[in-house]
């Protein structure tokens, strides 16, 4: 099962994307530091939680990618 998220952490997090889609990576130490320099978060824990979700949204956006490159690919072969 997966981890449930409130809404209010995956609307900051989708804001804090759009806004600085550069600024992030897949690294969780990485994105929790930028999360506490462009957003006022209540506390540590909203801080890591946003910080989280970023990461998770990060890698899947990389695995799609790579299996939409994949898939391009695989009609050539034939």
């Amino acid at each position: 099962m997966g981890k449930v998220r409130p809404n209010y952490i995956k609307s900051i997090a989708r804001k804090l994307l759009d806004l600085y889609p550069d600024k992030f990576t897949e690294d969780f130490e990485h994105n929790k530091k930028a999360v506490a320099e462009l957003a006022d978060v209540a506390s540590k824990k909203v801080r890591n939680r946003v910080a989280g979700y970023i990461t998770h949204v990060i890698k899947m956006r990389r695995i799609k990618a790579e299996e939409e490159k994949e898939e391009m690919a695989e009609p050539m072969e034939e």
